[in-house]
């Protein structure tokens, strides 16, 4: 499985498009088509979930039904590195994301009984990667079919950020005693970390089912959310905040909660992965089949690159040099594989 270059026409549509109380436009100064190279770094994943890269110039990715954790090496060839114990996948639930802190992999799974985070030490050299004895760091967080979570993420104060979901247990994403329907916050040994707004986990609630997390230049924490049938969200996140679920989804205007920043219906995102490259807001569209970029400056507008170019996009994450990686999604039992799937690509912004 060794990566392949070859080139992308990009199509960009210079319209305005009102996604309810969301503008959303084409990004200035951008031509009509525009070619951006498109470097494919990996082929042939298996319901892959998570990329994480590693200070070699590789990365690791996740597989959610098999619980295998995937080698891209430096020189771009794939490995095995080995498998998650105790993974029960299922539905949306199995082996999900991934995190690397001081020498340790951490990875979100589910079990017969809960989802959790458990860490690995992450030894060897590239190529030759290998995982030490798991150690359970947070469990307890409930599990279903669907509404799982699962994405992991260290932020800038090097706490671990973990976004959950419902569980089908919508009235319970008000409880803070719950860890479903949330955005925890742990140390890297999973004690709750010091200045959590409940004395506990939780750092914010109301959520549905988040999906990806990332942080701008300021420190400002940005999560994606899968809605129900009429709204996915993206939401700037704030310590001890309220996020409406089940009260309401999408822009509500409601007291006592945050409305998101901007909302797609569900067919034009159902959002996962996200990622900030300079100073804006990749987020990976599933159903949507494309990436949306969202101004961090001016979080209203947003525009859709590459769609339908690649089918389901799982995760995002920022790249070398501005460009940015994508994990394809399409052979999870939701999508339409195509030839090499699925893939890890390498794309950039169209050029203005």
């Amino acid at each position: 499985m060794r990566g392949i270059r070859c080139a992308a026409t990009v199509l960009v549509l210079g319209v305005l498009v009102l996604t309810g109380c969301v503008a959303v436009s084409a990004p200035p100064d951008t031509g009509t088509s525009e070619t951006t190279p498109m470097k494919t770094l990996a082929t042939g994943l298996e319901a892959p979930w998570s990329v994480v890269r590693l200070d070699d110039g590789g990365a690791l990715i996740s597989q959610r039904d098999d619980g295998r954790i995937i080698e891209l090496t430096p020189s771009g060839s794939t490995r095995v590195v080995g498998t998650v114990p105790a993974v029960v996948s299922g539905g949306e639930a199995g082996l999900n994301g991934l995190a690397v802190h001081d020498g340790m992999l951490y990875a979100y799974h589910s079990t017969a009984d809960d989802n959790r985070v458990v860490r690995m030490p992450l030894t060897g050299d590239p190529g030759a990667r290998r995982l030490g004895a798991p150690e359970t760091v947070i469990d307890g967080i409930p599990r279903a079919a669907n509404h799982d979570g699962g994405r992991i993420a260290f932020g800038p104060d090097d706490m671990l950020y973990i976004g959950t979901g419902d569980a089908g247990q919508r009235d319970r994403a008000q409880d803070p005693d719950y860890l479903g329907g949330k955005i925890l916050r742990i140390t890297p040994d999973g004690d709750p970390a010091p200045g959590n707004p409940f004395d506990n986990a939780v750092y914010s609630l109301g959520h549905r089912n988040v999906q990806g997390l990332a942080w701008d230049s300021d420190g400002t924490l940005w999560a994606s959310e899968f809605g129900q049938d009429t709204w996915d969200e993206l939401n700037r996140i704030e310590a001890g905040g309220d996020y409406g679920w089940p009260l309401h989804e999408g822009i509500a205007g409601a007291d006592g909660s945050i409305d998101p920043v901007a909302q797609w219906k569900p067919e034009e995102a159902s959002p996962s992965g996200i990622a900030v490259v300079d100073d804006v807001v990749l987020i990976a569209g599933l159903r949507g089949e494309r990436l949306w970029v969202v101004q961090t400056s001016s979080p209203g507008s947003g525009w859709p690159m590459y769609t339908g170019d690649f089918g389901r996009l799982r995760d995002v994450i920022p790249g070398p040099d501005g460009t940015f990686w994508v994990l394809t999604n399409n052979t999870d039992g939701r999508g339409s594989p195509r030839d090499a799937d699925d893939r890890l690509l390498q794309l950039g912004f169209p050029e203005g």
